[in-house]
């Protein structure tokens, strides 16, 4: 009994040291719209307190952390930035740059998944190059598991491969990802990750990648989704949680 105690005691701290981080995670991304003094305006705390917590010189406490969190959320929360950076032209495409390059807003992404898997088995993260890289490696640094990176050509030195190839949608171009063939083991549980989910092409690839290793698919993360099409492609086994962040309707893609 004691032994049970004690873990739920270790876990309610790790609990609330994530919660404190994620809050100076929001403090920093807020700190690029707003300056000190309007930050102070909107939370009530003194400049000299917000700037300490920004510059990591201390954590508010996990009250703190609550209360500033939710006000931050509502003005910089990873949806919120997510829409705020998304501007598609005239062909449907946009520039992700200022998403996938954004360390702090990475972070805050990172600690959304790590949220959103808690309980789940996750043994590796898998995702396709080269957009989804970033995120990928800050969820798997966050979940504390190996990451797995598909690519479009095979690398000189690796033995076999396993590969999925698909024709992209209303192209006619024919595409295909490599996997080395011992980077997936039958007893792994993979998270599948990636930026942005559009025609679901990719995203079926990697599912098919790890049916073909015979390994378990435990979710997919992503930031961004446009329409619903894509969901019937993937064909994910029944009940494996699919998180999409900021899902934007059809047309506004287009």
């Amino acid at each position: 009994m004691l032994l049970y105690k004690r873990v739920d005691v270790m876990s309610t701290h790790a609990e609330d040291l994530k919660l404190r981080l994620m809050t100076i995670e929001l403090l920093r991304t807020a700190k690029k719209q707003y300056t000190y003094r309007e930050l102070s305006g909107k939370t009530g705390l003194p400049v000299t307190v917000l700037s300490r917590y920004a510059k990591g010189h201390v954590l508010p406490n996990t009250e703190r952390a609550r209360l500033l969190s939710q006000t931050l959320s509502k003005m910089v929360g990873l949806h919120v930035e997510l829409r705020h950076r998304i501007a598609f032209n005239k062909d449907g495409y946009f520039d992700n740059t200022h998403i996938i390059g954004d360390f702090n807003l990475l972070k805050q992404a990172a600690h959304h998944a790590l949220a959103t898997f808690a309980g789940k088995r996750v043994t590796k993260v898998l995702t396709a190059a080269v957009d989804g890289i970033p995120l990928a490696t800050m969820v798997a640094n966050s979940l504390g598991v190996n990451l797995i990176i598909a690519k479009w050509t095979k690398e000189v030195g690796v033995p076999a491969f396993i590969e999925e190839t698909y024709v992209l949608k209303n192209s006619g171009v024919t595409m295909t990802l490599y996997l080395p063939k011992d980077a997936i083991k039958r007893r792994d549980s993979i998270l599948i990750i990636d930026d942005m989910i559009k025609t679901g092409e990719t995203q079926a690839a990697l599912v098919n990648l790890v049916r073909k290793a015979r390994a378990e698919i435990s979710g997919v993360y992503a930031l961004i989704s446009v329409g619903n099409e894509w969901q019937q492609k993937i064909n994910l086994p029944r009940g494996c949680p699919v998180e999409v962040v900021t899902k934007l309707r059809a047309r506004e893609g287009s």
